[in-house]
């Protein structure tokens, strides 16, 4: 892996967890580095993004003192990502609200333009990118 994109999925991660950082500026950051999907695993607390060669690099994460729900709410889901959107919750509440959802991780497809939040039982919910569908 090239150094300097290994730099650039490091300081996304790092920016997130310190709440630097929007997840649109996330995305253009990756696409430039020409990842096209990544998915963050809560539980782990680990991103790994993958490349369109095959290749993937694994990132830590800032690990939470909360479990994942074991119910999910895909309308806590869409709850907290209206929230963040609209600027009225940071990454990390963000995050914590995901978790009492019942959210274990998402995938975030570059490509696809959408992020798929998931359950501990495998219920999952589908957020388009603004301004797509």
């Amino acid at each position: 892996m090239d150094p300097r994109i290994t730099t650039v999925l490091q300081e996304c991660s790092r920016a997130s967890d310190d709440e630097r950082i929007t997840f649109p500026e996330v995305v253009a950051a990756l696409a430039v580095a020409g990842v096209e999907r990544y998915h963050t695993d809560l539980v782990r607390a680990e991103t790994t993004y993958y490349f369109p060669d095959g290749t993937t690099e694994r990132v830590e994460a800032r690990p939470s003192t909360l479990a994942p729900a074991v119910d999910f709410s895909a309308e806590s889901v869409e709850s907290a990502v209206r929230a963040i959107q609209a600027g009225a919750i940071r990454y990390g509440g963000f995050r914590e609200r995901l978790l009492r959802a019942g959210c274990a991780g998402w995938t975030v497809s570059i490509l696809g333009r959408r992020v798929v939040y998931y359950g501990r039982s495998g219920d999952s919910h589908t957020e388009w990118f603004p301004g797509v569908r």
